[in-house]
């Protein structure tokens, strides 16, 4: 018997939700390249499905994270003016949608990095390893997964600092854990915070 991947267990938590799915085909119109949907769109589906499986009832019905953050890369083109016509785009098409949209060849500006060489190399400097997680719907409706340090902590629902994260910038993941209150809302977390 086949036992299924985290990688197929991801994308059956993504197609098995009409809303993101729908988005996907929304990102996938503007055929922009290395384009994804990450961060909580993805974290926040699959965590919310692994407490429904262990009936905790705080996630039952709750709406998705409203921030949809759509990741692309094209160095020659990192106008922030770029990113607010698609966001035009997208909303255009989705109008209730608060799509954040940015080219990820600028963000290393903004993030104190060395320039980054795609969106792979972007999620690399999110802050926790389960957040560094997209997916896109590719033109033949396949479900492509990227996710630079594995699907394990993800699915382990462990909240991990990536390497970009320990040291200095430990505090910003705390900050981000308390703040957008994650253990009250998914309390079958933990936290991992060792180097």
């Amino acid at each position: 018997m086949h036992q299924l991947t985290f990688g197929d267990r991801l994308q059956a938590v993504i197609r098995d939700d009409a809303w993101r799915m729908g988005l996907l085909a929304h990102v996938r119109t503007l055929d922009l390249p290395d384009c994804w949907i990450g961060a909580g769109f993805v974290r926040n589906a699959v965590w919310d499905q692994l407490h429904r499986q262990q009936a905790v009832p705080e996630t039952a019905g709750e709406a998705p994270d409203s921030d949809v953050d759509v990741v692309w890369f094209d160095a020659a083109c990192p106008s922030i003016a770029v990113d607010r016509d698609l966001t035009d785009r997208l909303l255009a098409l989705a109008p209730d949608v608060p799509w954040s949209v940015k080219n990820q060849a600028r963000m290393h500006c903004r993030n104190g990095d060395a320039p980054y060489t795609g969106c792979a190399d972007a999620l690399r400097h999110w802050p926790e390893t389960a957040t560094a997680v997209a997916v896109r719907l590719t033109p033949q409706d396949a479900l492509e997964v990227l996710a630079p340090f594995g699907l394990d902590d993800l699915f382990g629902r462990l909240i991990r600092p990536t390497p970009a994260f320990r040291g200095a910038k430990r505090e910003i993941l705390r900050q981000r854990v308390r703040e957008k209150r994650w253990l009250e809302r998914w309390p079958l977390l933990r936290v991992v915070d060792a180097d």
